[in-house]
């Protein structure tokens, strides 16, 4: 109760309606620009978290976990490392694959792209592409059938339609009496799948295990044996000890973080760098409040002399402007961190809405791997911002309080 005094003269400071209540307004105004500044930075941190979630969703839906190949392409032995890989704990499936690069082409039409070979019945397992088929079936990919499933954008370069019929050329050539040719094959176009990860719907078409090992002539050789895990996470872990189990030589692993790392390396980089560099505006707006407390002690440089001949100490001065000063850190990150959230949660509905007002598209699925704009909040980044939006607040306040405190009272009330 004894330092009630303090509250009540330094939250009426803010209200004062000397001068037409300008310094209440430019108090209002650092308020405002703290709220942008902290509401800014939550939004482009999240931004930034939603890219990172959503692509990391959409890679572990058409990719594999964790892969384990042979050092020399192939692995011949992999009915008994399948057999193994499904009785690892946090394995749900192991699946063997056949890849390779290879050329499409349809009439004048040629494109590049992944060729993998799966068993139809075991893919579901493993990965959820058979979920993003636009058209077709998985199951339509028969034992030498020749049917292949192809990703939208390389259907859309190829000028390819299911029922079409598109031509495969493995890297690999054939002897023959006329010289080395392409070894190639005619595949039935059944099925066109879009995953909305642009470097899949290009670069990868799905065809049956059999026909891609007639392609390559692997016999009865795969690539490798990929596998699906309980939790992704645990990926580089997971497939190293199994591989140290089977011998550790002779085999080359890899996981969905190695493969994508620099996807994941670069966002984490970028938020860091957005993290430092929008910190700045929060500064900035932070140190509004030195101008708005120094505006408050000029105007009321005669009541700091009237409290002091009362009894009122420089401790108790300082105390009244930190309160002040407090008082608008504490508002501005407030409302700042409601704003933010607030605005994360709807950012999708309100870029659809603005892109839908200008006839435009902000993101073009071809550069940023994702036609949308996700946006997730994590309460630690906001714990963090508020954080050092208060903290930058309460260094703001110290030396306009501290001149206050040292205000002298003869000095003030001579002209009084």
């Amino acid at each position: 109760m004894a330092k009630a005094y303090e509250w009540i003269i330094g939250t009426r400071h803010l209200r004062s309606t000397h001068r037409r209540g300008f310094v209440s307004f430019v108090a209002l105004m650092s308020v405002a620009g703290l709220m942008l500044g902290v509401a800014t930075l939550l939004v482009v941190l999240s931004v930034m978290n939603g890219f990172e979630r959503e692509l990391r969703t959409r890679i572990l839906s058409v990719t594999s976990h964790a892969t384990l190949m042979g050092l020399n392409g192939s692995l011949p032995d992999w009915r008994r490392i399948q057999e193994a890989a499904s009785k690892q704990p946090g394995v749900i499936a192991a699946v063997p694959y056949i890849e390779s690069e290879a050329l499409f082409t349809n009439g004048k039409r040629v494109s590049g792209a992944t060729v993998r070979g799966v068993l139809p019945e075991e893919e579901r397992k493993a990965t959820g592409l058979a979920d993003h088929l636009k058209s077709g079936r998985l199951e339509d990919l028969k034992p030498r059938s020749r049917n292949v499933i192809l990703g939208s954008a390389l259907a859309r370069d190829l000028d390819a339609k299911v029922g079409g019929t598109v031509v495969i050329m493995a890297p690999e050539g054939t002897a023959t009496p006329v010289g080395v040719m392409p070894r190639m094959l005619t595949f039935h176009v059944s099925g066109i799948f879009e995953s909305g990860m642009f470097e899949f719907d290009k670069g990868l078409a799905l065809i049956h295990m059999s026909d891609a090992a007639l392609l390559y002539r692997l016999g009865d050789d795969v690539t490798g044996i990929r596998m699906a895990l309980a939790d992704p996470l645990k990926a580089p872990a997971t497939v190293r000890d199994f591989a140290l189990t089977l011998g550790g030589e002779g085999f080359y692993v890899s996981d969905w973080t190695r493969k994508h790392a620099n996807f994941f390396r670069s966002i984490q980089t970028t938020k860091t760098m957005m993290f430092v560099i929008l910190s700045m505006i929060v500064a900035v707006a932070a140190f509004n409040i030195v101008a708005t407390l120094v505006m408050i002690v000029k105007e009321k440089q005669t009541d700091i002399a009237i409290l002091r001949t009362l009894g009122a100490g420089p401790p108790n001065i300082l105390g009244m402007f930190a309160i002040q000063g407090v008082m608008i850190g504490l508002a501005g990150t407030a409302l700042g961190a409601g704003l933010g959230v607030l605005v994360s949660d709807n950012l999708q509905s309100l870029v659809g809405g603005l892109e839908r007002l200008l006839g435009t598209h902000f993101l073009d699925a071809s550069v940023y791997y994702m036609s949308d704009l996700p946006a997730y909040v994590e309460w630690i980044d906001v714990v963090q911002v508020c954080s050092v939006a208060f903290l930058l607040c309460a260094l703001a306040t110290l030396y306009p309080a501290w001149r206050a405190a040292r205000t002298a009272p003869a000095e003030a009330l001579r002209h009084d």
